[in-house]
């Protein structure tokens, strides 16, 4: 019974990283006004971008800055359509999404000989135990013998809390997000802060996608992020664009893949197809959707153009 808590625990930490990771990304973006459809193609590309940089330097550091360095250069189109052109920022994300995963696709065909996957990347990030820690049962292998990405995933809702609601950055990123016509009468510059914003989207977003590559799974695919920048927005808007609240949610549904995978390996598929074990994530998505939606209150100026001068 304890090994399976344990276990049950090790997967939820295992899977709720890059969902925090791309959920904070997505929290700069939409609390600056500018809606972040397009966390599922920056989770692609980084993951792409992590293994075949990590295949090329046989370093996983390497890969995971190459995946945050192509996720800010990806969000930047994103950036520019919504802010500068003021375009349907849904369908700006939308586009994103296709591009990132088109791309992905392409470059891996084209330069593994037509193959659908990456080879298998061998140096991959390893597990960080914290001495004394991790020796504690059940929760100390969970949450105390780790891959670096979950530690940063933690310290970057910390940092994100901090910086929020603690410093003037923060203030200013909220207030163009909320009121951008106030925030330019006391000097703020819209434009910037939402494109400051938009591109730590893009870097947090990819290093969540790379962790599906070269720490959790070791190659890429077409189905290796398979609908988590989806999930990750949905943490976001069930923790109601808080730094906290959207880590308890993407661990909520870290958990209930957890669930779905531990009753696989016990055996529930004799009795429920294992679709709908697999299922159970994006349920559980839905459902929580349609129990807070109506309920959170998302940033005013959210999806809003903003137009300089009183324009």
């Amino acid at each position: 019974m304890i090994d399976t808590l344990t276990n049950i625990l090790q997967t939820m930490v295992l899977y709720a990283t890059p969902l925090i990771l791309a959920a904070m990304g997505g929290l700069y973006s939409e609390r600056s006004g500018v809606v972040n459809i397009g966390l599922e193609g920056l989770m692609t590309i980084g993951a792409f971008t992590a293994a075949v940089t990590t295949l090329a330097t046989n370093n996983p550091w390497i890969g995971l800055l190459a995946a945050m360095l192509a996720g800010i250069i990806l969000a930047l189109p994103h950036a520019v359509a919504s802010v500068t052109f003021k375009a349907d920022q849904v369908v700006s994300g939308v586009a994103i999404n296709f591009l990132a995963l088109g791309i992905s696709v392409y470059l891996v065909k084209a330069m593994y000989n037509g193959k659908a996957q990456t080879p298998t990347v061998l140096e991959t990030l390893d597990r960080l135990p914290i001495p004394g820690l991790s020796q504690i049962p059940v929760i100390g292998p969970a949450f105390f013998n780790a891959f670096p990405t979950t530690y940063l995933a933690v310290f970057v809702v910390f940092l994100s809390y901090f910086l929020l609601y603690r410093t003037p950055f923060g203030m200013r990123l909220r207030a163009v997000g909320e009121h951008p016509r106030a925030a330019e009468t006391m000097g703020v510059n819209v434009f910037l802060m939402r494109y400051i914003a938009v591109l730590i989207s893009g870097a947090l977003a990819a290093i969540g996608g790379a962790g599906l590559s070269i720490a959790i799974g070791s190659e890429f695919n077409e189905t290796t992020v398979a609908g988590q920048g989806f999930i990750a927005l949905a943490a976001l808007i069930f923790g109601k664009w808080n730094p906290f609240g959207a880590l308890g949610a993407a661990t909520f549904f870290g958990l209930a893949v957890a669930l779905a995978l531990t009753g696989q390996i016990f055996g529930l598929t004799n009795y429920v197809p294992s679709e709908v074990l697999n299922m159970l994530p994006y349920i559980l998505t839905i459902l929580a959707l349609a129990g807070v939606v109506g309920r959170a209150e998302a940033p005013a100026a959210i999806g809003k153009p903003y137009e300089t001068g009183g324009r």
